[in-house]
């Protein structure tokens, strides 16, 4: 596992869709639903003709963390939802969710911290149940 600055994740040595399929899995044993998907190797090829190899943002949403986050400051939505990216990267698949006290830290209201301190929780689980299942990539 790696931490970086607004983000934490690890890297594998399995295929693109066995991490996607894998992590999905386990956002939702965290109370994750995928409310959107940007296919940014796809975007890039339509709109500039680029090749990229495969990456993939999930915008993924815990509604009971994201109500009371809203509730407490409705202009966080702006900051929302916690974004998960699987990348393919030389030989290896990389996942790293968004860390999101990094995101909402920047919000000045306790209620939000707290959420954001039970998000990073459960997004950090999710990665380590991923983690669990699947091989890891050789440093």
């Amino acid at each position: 596992m790696f931490d970086a600055r607004y983000t934490f994740g690890t890297r594998f040595d399995a295929s693109f869709d066995d991490v996607r399929e894998a992590t999905e899995a386990a956002l939702r044993g965290e109370g994750f639903g995928v409310l959107t998907e940007i296919d940014v190797a796809a975007t890039m090829r339509a709109k500039l003709g680029a090749e990229l190899d495969p990456y993939v943002i999930l915008g993924a949403c815990n509604p009971p963390l994201a109500h009371r986050a809203i509730t407490a400051d409705p202009s966080v939505g702006a900051l929302l939802p916690c974004n998960v990216v699987i990348r393919a990267d030389g030989d290896s698949i990389v996942l790293e969710a968004m860390d999101p006290q990094a995101a909402l830290g920047l919000v000045d209201e306790p209620v939000v911290h707290e959420v954001a301190a039970e998000a990073r929780v459960r997004l950090r689980r999710a990665v380590e149940r991923v983690a669990e299942l699947l091989p890891a990539a050789v440093s």
